[in-house]
């Protein structure tokens, strides 16, 4: 009896399945509308990286960057004095983040006009997270309910150019993924600009995420948020805190590599690359990327898709 060549039962199973075209390369496209998220230093080691950062970035011109607002607004200070700084030494367009938690009205107006006098125009409005200790979100009885209200209340102030956050897994304290959709919609129709999406790891998720905005009346842009992971560990951790999916392929791409700082660094690499482009690759040439203060992947992301530095005069 004749038995087939192990080569030849080779090349049977590796013709038998389907041909993955290449994506397209970058420069068949126009170059993405980037944005940079940071957030505030607690000491002058994080500053010194946090400029760094911001120096490394600056040259590839994004739209504007964002600097986070803590837990129950407790870097309001650090925040501000962050954004100004950006706005006096660089070039870029800073996004202040502003929250409804633990403030009235009248403290949350201040902190907008203080933003204003210093020449910053973009605010990203957010409910915010509960202060630390406290088990759920409680609006200040005097303050805004909800991140719907502060945008109507912002719009009330000046003319801000009004980001908010969207949630393709669904915001962890929603009743219902069709409740969490009305609220976006509400914020949109509230004066938003746009929406920034909580990071995800799927690309399936966004892009039928934007499919369900779409069919429930909602134009304006909703950017991907892209987090180029490093600590794997971490990022578990925190996405179980936020309801953010992690998908076991990913876990078992840093499975062994707890120690190898260098190897996890290439895999984030490729992990982040994969994702943007396919994203690209579906049309999409808006991201918001989450530096975590470090500019080496997010700049790497950034080149990817094709984004490239000014050339000085």
């Amino acid at each position: 009896m004749d038995h087939p060549s192990p080569v030849s039962s080779t090349l049977d199973r590796w013709l038998t399945g389907p041909r993955i075209p290449a994506l397209p390369a970058p420069r068949e496209m126009a170059p993405p509308k980037l944005s940079f998220e940071f957030f505030p230093p607690k000491n002058e080691a994080m500053e010194k990286t946090l400029w760094e950062c911001i120096r490394r970035l600056e040259p590839l011109s994004p739209r504007f960057v964002s600097v986070t607002y803590g837990a129950g607004g407790t870097t309001r200070t650090r925040t501000h004095t962050t954004v100004a700084r950006i706005v006096a030494e660089t070039a870029l367009t800073p996004a202040a983040h502003l929250t409804t938690v633990g403030a009235t009205k009248e403290e949350v107006h201040e902190v907008a006009r203080e933003y204003w006098a210093a020449g910053v125009r973009h605010i990203v409005a957010l409910r915010g997270d509960p202060p630390v200790g406290a088990a759920q979100y409680e609006p200040h009885p005097g303050g805004y309910a909800q991140a719907e209200d502060l945008v109507r209340g912002l719009r009330n102030i000046a003319d801000f150019d009004i980001t908010v956050g969207a949630y393709p897994e669904t915001h962890p304290t929603a009743i219902s993924p069709e409740a969490d959709l009305d609220f976006l919609k509400r914020k949109i129709d509230a004066g938003a600009t746009r929406a920034i999406t909580q990071y995800f790891f799927d690309t399936d998720i966004y892009l039928r995420f934007i499919d369900r905005c779409h069919k429930a009346g909602i134009t304006a842009p909703i950017v991907p948020g892209i987090l180029p992971v490093t600590n794997f560990a971490q990022v578990q951790k925190f996405s179980a805190m936020c309801g953010a999916s992690v998908p076991v392929w990913m876990g078992h791409l840093f499975e062994g590599i707890d120690g190898d700082a260098e190897t996890r660094k290439m895999v984030a690499a490729m992990v982040a690359a994969e994702q943007v482009r396919l994203l690209q690759a579906n049309g999409v040439d808006e991201f918001h990327i989450y530096t975590l203060n470090r500019s080496d992947l997010a700049y790497a992301v950034a080149h990817l898709l094709g984004a490239r530095a000014a050339q000085a005069a």
